[in-house]
């Protein structure tokens, strides 16, 4: 099993706070979405440029929409063909164009 690399003290801590930073971005874009004051087109748009919302996971996204829970969630990804661990920056176009359609139906 690889070591982790050996970070100073300020190294170290500084990680952490980058990782915090990025969780709680990642909560208030989860959260915006349930509010429905952000919309999945909007959301699809900016992982493009921003990794803080292109790493996240498709799944976690879909629950946080207004109406859709963990089950029709993931019926929605098996229906589209989209594994349960992919992420928004690795969407194909016509995934994505596939999501928007199904979530605007609901």
């Amino acid at each position: 099993m690889p070591q982790p690399p050996a970070l100073t003290a300020e190294q170290r801590q500084a990680a952490l706070d980058k990782a915090a930073k990025v969780r709680r971005d990642r909560a208030e874009v989860k959260e915006r979405l349930k509010m429905g004051t952000l919309s999945l087109a909007d959301l699809l748009s900016r992982a493009e440029g921003d990794d803080t919302v292109g790493k996240m996971k498709v799944l976690s996204v879909l629950e946080s929409l207004p109406g859709l829970g963990k089950v029709k969630a993931r019926r929605l990804m098996e229906t589209v063909g989209i594994s349960e661990t992919r992420r928004l920056q690795g969407l194909g176009a016509n995934q994505r164009e596939a999501l928007l359609s199904h979530t605007a139906r609901s």
